[in-house]
């Protein structure tokens, strides 16, 4: 017997989380361990309670609720996001992974079914790591990325530490890092990107996530006044930087490393930043991503290359200096094959459409994978928007993602 579901209700969950910090242009504003987060939390948590799960709040705040199997000496088929939202976020990043968790469990309480391994849904703290960093804090210090008090010493801007901010929201937890560990985890999450809505696909098959590399870049030539000086005698940093920009982008789209291949500045800063000054330095981030480990380096080594070239003169005509900072980097992370058929299976069996798919995003699943077997379900969202007050998302699709996560945890549990 297939069972499914109940889609209102999830849609009605989603409704009624959204309106705790909500934003005018109709997103959503928790920021991690703000009093909206404490909130937020505190509604999830009865549900969860409601639900018949057993609470346990580990020491980062992390959150999970546990429903017992019938083998209870099993590790957990774990599920979960998290509900901290960007200062402009929407009503499903994250919370969508936590809400289809809960109507998972919902619907076999409701069906009275008993798994065998017994069930988990997780709340991670912090996952976008906008007021706080690192990124993904909860898994991360659950997974051993991090120590434990890399988290709780971290600031925000106003100089609150972690530590105190768990308290202030009562999320402060006794249970050591690790108390409640996973036999496998499933994240069901929104893109966040155009492609499915694009191809009209309902269920996206993650098998995997994008490695990424971090770089600072400064390209530093000298400053003159723009009138008197000669076309032939300037050392314009902006002119020689936008040649290196352009080349990360030209990498990425390079067929060698098409289609996963992405290049992307996102930052430049040019000083001194006045209308009749030639620019005398430029400083841009890079952010190079890869789902292949050796194309990814092969990636960086034709930006480096880019980058002597551009130093020597041999690009423009000037010599100019480059420097190049290493800032961060994760590696690609292929999930778990056995679980992504699992995935791809129910949407099979249900007769959503499925494709393929690679996160280029971060997702405490991709921590997780470090740990225990791991697999993502993605559906669509609008016009491919998130992180932003509009991102939205088809309930019909929610629910079929909620169905895909539902099949596929009782099979992992049985």
């Amino acid at each position: 017997m297939t069972i499914s579901v109940n889609g209102a209700r999830l849609w009605q969950s989603l409704m009624d989380l959204a309106r705790v910090g909500a934003t005018p242009k109709g997103g959503n504003c928790r920021l991690a361990l703000s009093k909206e987060d404490g909130q937020g939390r505190d509604l999830v948590v009865g549900w969860m309670r409601e639900a018949g799960l057993e609470i346990t709040v580990d020491e980062v705040g992390n959150i999970f609720g546990v429903r017992a199997g019938r083998d209870p000496a099993r590790k957990p088929v774990m599920t979960g996001s998290h509900i901290d939202t960007q200062p402009t976020g929407g009503r499903f990043d994250g919370c969508f992974g936590v809400m289809a968790g809960l109507e998972v469990m919902r619907t076999l309480n409701d069906q009275g079914i008993q798994t065998e391994a017994p069930l988990a849904l997780t709340i991670w703290t912090n996952e976008e790591g906008t007021r706080f960093v690192p990124v993904m804090m909860g898994s991360g210090v659950h997974c051993g990325v991090f120590p434990l008090e890399t988290a709780l010493s971290a600031a925000d801007v106003n100089g609150l530490v972690v530590r105190d901010e768990l308290a202030a929201i009562g999320y402060a937890g006794q249970a050591p890092i690790g108390t409640v560990q996973a036999g496998s985890y499933l994240e069901a999450h929104i893109e966040q990107g155009p492609i499915l809505e694009a191809e009209e696909t309902t269920i996206g098959v993650v098998t995997g996530s994008l490695g990424l590399r971090w770089y600072d870049v400064t390209v530093t030539g000298m400053e003159a006044h723009a009138g008197p000086t000669p076309m032939v005698l300037r050392r314009d940093a902006l002119y020689a930087a936008t040649h290196l920009m352009q080349a990360v982008v030209d990498i990425a789209n390079d067929p060698a490393f098409a289609p996963a291949g992405r290049g992307t500045v996102g930052v430049v800063n040019v000083h001194p930043a006045s209308r009749n000054v030639i620019p005398g330095r430029v400083a841009f981030t890079v952010d190079l991503r890869h789902e292949d480990a050796a194309l990814l380096e092969q990636m960086e080594q034709r930006f480096r290359a880019a980058a002597a070239a551009l130093s020597a003169g041999e690009t423009t005509g000037t010599p100019v200096q480059v420097d190049i900072a290493f800032v961060q980097e994760f590696p690609p992370t292929p999930f778990d094959r056995t679980l992504v058929e699992r995935v791809r299976s129910e949407a099979i069996v249900r007769d959503y459409s499925q494709r393929n798919i690679l996160t280029g995003a971060g997702h405490d699943a991709v921590y997780m994978a470090r740990c225990v077997p791991t697999a993502m379900i993605f559906v669509p969202c609008k016009d491919g928007i998130s992180h932003n007050e509009v991102e939205d998302a088809d309930p019909r699709h929610l629910e079929a993602g909620a169905n895909v996560l539902l099949g596929a945890m009782l099979a992992q549990a049985a």
